[in-house]
């Protein structure tokens, strides 16, 4: 018996937008000089990102442009973070149930099955929150454990997943049901300053989640082997993430391409050593997609094909950077394919910290 995946779920807002349509959207409400919209429209187009999907978006079918009044030019600073945590509080549930349900469909799992409950967000806070919508809406037991994962980053939802490994291992008759929801379009900033506008850029709205309990490993169900995670010294001011007067402000040093060059290797070779593996032993690699010059860097440092991370590259560009959901849409798509294993998932944040998972 081990802990393994039964069941995946996803889901993303009703409204998206292109990423050229988003280019011009922003350059109207955050540029003052032609030089500024010049330089936002190349930072958009090198994002990789082709489209979006946003709960900020009003319309965007057939093919045209998503308007988008929850931004203005006429407020420079955009909405209050009160009025962005109102916005949280309305769309986050319905989210999170959506990819809930997917999953619960996908494993055949019926609600009253699940014991434990893990929730993953970095992007909005309330309370009674969508732990309590989930429990409510889903129907799951009232005696089902809750517990929450937040404001860990992009690597949040594989701290959700060792949660939910130690639930269902401490217990053969758990059933775990992990959703990871973020809305990070809210907390775009249209003031101009070249790292909020590559931020602008790259993040957006998505939901995920997975059932997880100790049973048979079969070749259709993905098994949690192990999961290992770093602080690399001296990197706490290259990625942060903080709470301001009008949203939540990220901060995303240039730097950070070249610190996991520089040190993900030696730590990664190290940690699957001791599971008689080595890097070319990995057949499936799900990278989070912080932004194109991230996977570059743990392509060079890894010594990875184009196809080893093409799976991550087609999540950013259909979805953009979802923060903490998008590792689990990778890892959806490569089930979906029947893609070989051992796998071997990686997210960043701040820290800054590598989370890492290995499965089979």
């Amino acid at each position: 018996m081990s802990v393994v995946i039964v069941g995946f779920g996803t889901a993303v807002p009703k409204h998206q937008i292109e990423q050229a349509d988003a280019a011009e959207q922003a350059a109207q409400i955050g540029c003052q000089t032609l030089v500024q919209q010049r330089t936002l429209k190349a930072l958009y187009r090198r994002a990789g990102v082709h489209k979006r999907h946003s709960v900020v978006l009003d319309s965007g079918t057939n093919g045209r442009p998503a308007q988008q009044g929850f931004y203005n030019s006429a407020t420079r600073h955009g909405p209050t973070t009160a009025e962005r945590m109102a916005a949280y509080d309305s769309h986050a549930a319905p989210l999170a149930l959506a990819a809930a349900r997917a999953a619960l469909e996908n494993a055949e799992v019926n609600p009253d099955e699940i014991t434990h409950l893990v929730t993953v967000s970095c992007s909005g806070f309330s309370a009674p929150g969508v732990d309590l919508a989930l429990m409510a809406e889903l129907g799951l037991p009232r005696e089902t454990a809750r517990t929450h994962i937040g404001f860990m980053g992009c690597h949040g939802a594989l701290n959700g997943l060792r949660a939910a490994q130690a639930f269902a291992s401490h217990d053969t008759r758990a059933c775990v049901l992990l959703c990871a929801v973020e809305l990070c379009s809210l907390h775009h900033q249209y003031d101009w300053d070249p790292d909020r506008v590559v931020a602008n850029s790259l993040f957006s709205d998505g939901a995920a989640a997975l059932v997880l309990r100790d049973t048979a490993h079969t070749e259709q169900h993905w098994e949690i082997v192990d999961q290992r995670s770093t602080i690399i010294p001296d990197t706490t001011g290259l990625m942060s993430w903080r709470i301001g007067d009008h949203g939540f402000r990220m901060t995303l040093s240039p730097q950070v391409p070249q610190v996991i060059l520089e040190q993900l290797r030696p730590w990664l070779s190290q940690w699957l050593s001791q599971h008689a593996l080595g890097i070319a032993d990995i057949d499936a690699w799900a990278i989070h997609p912080g932004g194109p010059r991230i996977l570059d860097a743990c392509a060079d440092a890894i010594g990875l094909t184009a196809d080893r991370l093409a799976d991550s590259r087609a999540v950013l560009a259909e979805f953009g950077n979802m923060s903490s959901p998008t590792i689990l849409f990778i890892l959806d798509r490569l089930q979906r394919r029947g893609i070989p294993r051992p796998c071997v998932t990686l997210a960043f944040g701040p820290g800054l910290t590598i989370e890492a998972a290995l499965l089979r």
